[in-house]
């Protein structure tokens, strides 16, 4: 019996890099899927590309409820909480692409999205999935807090200096660069291709509301408070997110030490490429996988550690690792429906 899996907010770029994803997993199918946009119409079109692959017509969220095992909702901040309480009561997977479950504390919540919980039980049962380094936690859960394209890029690129305490926990520094289909696919000014098109600049810095999940999950691996700085940029590119973190050194670490704690964190993870010494990441070769590729660079006259990662944010960083997460919810190894080979160009 195939996982049934709905998807709300389906016509976003999230949702449709979703539906892509699980037309070709062997264990789930595509039960329904919903739009406001464009409810009533088929997702083919919207994006022609599914056209005779999936011709599902968009329809009501509650009915995307009612025929699935595990609801995905790609939808903006503030609109996955109630969903999530409907899944919850018919005993349903719920998967949440945005951010209403990604932040423990309420507080951060209010202060960097400007709502609150309604449901302080139901926040209590989410967990926040980032499978490489909170495995254990998700197996089984019924509301999963899928992170970010920055919160993931940034703390797999750290997480074993940060855990292992090779390195400062004052003065980190995230530089991350986006493609624009981070921004979502409503219309603004800042993504119109005149004004993005041969241009390149920083947006919300030192001001983006992913950096309080950032510090969140970076403090839980170091045991103690860290605070980032983190400025992302925007890409004239679709896809692909580089992170390159910056953080001090601790006296006598070296570069081979590095790499040890390295290999050693990420050795059997499958989507995690540590790249070999002298080779830099990049996200043309990771383009439309859930693989992330991390290179590690010693600035030896500063005492500088320099981990630069690459993802597709959307995949990686949205459908792909919601897809991972399902995986592990309903107890499937985690690669099923995600060995896609990266495109050469």
């Amino acid at each position: 019996m195939k996982i049934k899996a709905g998807i709300i907010g389906a016509t976003g770029y999230a949702g449709a890099e979703l539906v892509r994803l699980l037309l070709g997993h062997p264990q789930a199918e595509i039960a329904a899927v919903s739009s406001v946009s464009f409810e009533g119409k088929a997702i083919s079109e919207v994006y022609p590309s599914y056209y005779g692959l999936c011709d599902m017509v968009c329809q009501k969220a509650e009915d995307v409820v009612e025929k699935s095992d595990v609801v995905f909702a790609a939808l903006p901040h503030g609109l996955s909480q109630e969903l999530a309480a409907q899944c919850r009561e018919q005993d349903k997977v719920f998967i949440d692409l945005g951010a209403d479950f990604r932040l423990e504390n309420e507080d951060d919540y209010k202060e960097w999205y400007g709502g609150e919980y309604l449901d302080k039980e139901l926040h209590r049962q989410a967990v926040y999935a980032l499978p490489e380094l909170f495995r254990e936690n998700i197996k089984g859960k019924k509301v999963i807090a899928n992170p970010g394209c920055y919160t993931t890029g940034v703390p797999l690129a750290l997480a074993p200096a940060v855990k292992g305490g090779l390195v400062e926990l004052q003065g980190i520094i995230a530089d991350c660069k986006s493609g624009v289909t981070g921004a979502g696919r409503g219309l603004s000014q800042n993504t119109h291709y005149p004004d993005l098109n041969e241009g390149f600049h920083p947006y919300k810095v030192a001001s983006h509301r992913h950096t309080p999940e950032i510090e969140q999950t970076l403090s839980h691996l170091a045991g103690s408070r860290v605070k980032v700085t983190f400025v992302p940029h925007l890409l004239p590119v679709n896809r692909g997110i580089l992170s390159t973190c910056y953080a001090r050194l601790k006296p006598g670490v070296t570069a081979e030490q590095l790499r040890s704690a390295y290999e050693d964190f990420y050795r059997d993870e499958y989507f995690v490429r540590l790249l070999p010494a002298g080779k830099c990441a990049d996200i043309h070769n990771i383009k439309c996988s859930n693989f992330c590729d991390i290179s590690l660079h010693v600035d030896e006259r500063t005492g500088t550690f320099i981990a630069v990662s690459a993802i597709d944010n959307m995949v990686k960083g949205a459908a792909g690792q919601a897809v991972q997460n399902m995986n592990l919810a309903f107890g499937l190894p985690e690669t099923v429906g995600l060995t896609m080979v990266p495109a050469a160009f």
